[in-house]
């Protein structure tokens, strides 16, 4: 079963992620390379039907809400729901991180296990504002997660995939040494007339020079 780890206009030019922590079995060269998303199912009858026509295995191939790629084996989204799962499947996913403190559904926790994916929980309160102190400590653990190549490909995911997996996406984004605006673009492109500026003031107050990372 997966374990479970308790503890969004053109986008900016792309960046490769900070340095990554790896084993020596990491694979030959180390290299995470970029995966190839398929928006059609892997089933070999359907590989040359584009996702509005595939129906296979109960439908289309339907990627969560806001889903975006972050960089090479890195994703974000809102909660994948049943009808993610096809898709998902095309991603071969290693790890979740989760970001929200409610326990994980039980289809999807057999959905991870059917598929060999670890789980990592970090319960972030995603309450409107005004908003209690963002916790630092669970951002920086599940950075930790994602700079860490034996974990991709890794998908990040909240509710809808706007305040809290912004937050996180956007620290990510200040290690990769994006300017400022670049990194509110992004998040108000996916946060939209709901960004919060408890938000916006935590990415620009995070510490990058944090030797945990």
């Amino acid at each position: 079963m997966g374990r479970v780890m308790i503890p969004s206009e053109s986008p900016p030019p792309h960046q490769e992620l900070p340095p990554i922590h790896r084993d020596e079995d990491d694979g030959g060269t180390g290299d995470v390379g970029y995966l190839t998303i398929s928006t059609t199912c892997p089933h070999a009858s359907c590989l040359n039907r584009s996702a509005a026509a595939t129906e296979c295995c109960g439908g289309a191939l339907v990627p969560p809400l806001n889903f975006a790629v972050v960089d090479a084996g890195v994703f974000r989204s809102g909660f994948p729901e049943t009808a993610n799962f096809g898709f998902l499947h095309t991603l071969k996913l290693r790890s979740i991180v989760y970001l929200c403190p409610e326990p994980y559904p039980e289809e999807n926790l057999e959905f991870l296990e059917s598929n060999s994916i670890t789980l990592f929980q970090f319960g972030i309160d995603g309450r409107k504002e005004p908003f209690i102190d963002i916790p630092g400590d669970k951002i920086i653990d599940a950075l930790k997660v994602i700079l860490d190549a034996k974990n991709h490909p890794l998908l990040i995911h909240c509710k809808r995939g706007k305040h809290r997996t912004g937050c996180v996406v956007g620290c990510l984004r200040k290690l990769q040494k994006w300017c400022l605006p670049s990194v509110f673009d992004e998040y108000q492109r996916f946060a939209a007339a709901k960004a919060r500026v408890s938000d916006l003031r935590f990415m620009e107050l995070f510490d990058t020079s944090n030797r945990e990372l």
